[in-house]
């Protein structure tokens, strides 16, 4: 079963078994407003915890998007390049940036749960 980790940065960490997967959440998006450019990592990149890995740009404002994790892309989500609206459809399922192989899988269990990122945005 997947278990989806917060970061205080609004970037969501999916893992499903030993696949990693990494976009925005919702909230992150709202704020951004409408999409209209992803920069997306180069797979076989390696990344600190925390390091900028992507940038989200909307109309109104750009933005960084970090590593939850440390470790390596593995993939990245190349509808984003023709579709950056998928970021706004649906941000926690299709609108997915990257997957990574996390180089210390225990940095996913100290993140935030849904309800620890929920009651960081109130």
């Amino acid at each position: 079963m997947a278990e989806i980790r917060y970061t205080k940065t609004h970037q969501w960490i999916r893992r499903d078994g030993d696949a990693y997967t990494v976009g925005i959440t919702d909230y992150a998006q709202e704020q951004l407003g409408n999409v209209i450019y992803v920069s997306l990592p180069a797979v076989g990149r390696r990344y600190k915890q925390q390091d900028e890995a992507a940038v989200v740009e909307s109309m109104k404002v750009a933005s960084d998007v970090y590593m939850p994790v440390a470790g390596e892309i593995t993939e990245i989500n190349m509808e984003l390049n023709t579709e950056p609206s998928l970021v706004n459809a649906d941000p926690e399922g299709r609108g997915w940036f990257f997957k990574v192989k996390p180089s210390s899988p225990e940095q996913f269990d100290d993140l935030m749960d849904e309800a620890a990122y929920k009651a960081s945005l109130a």
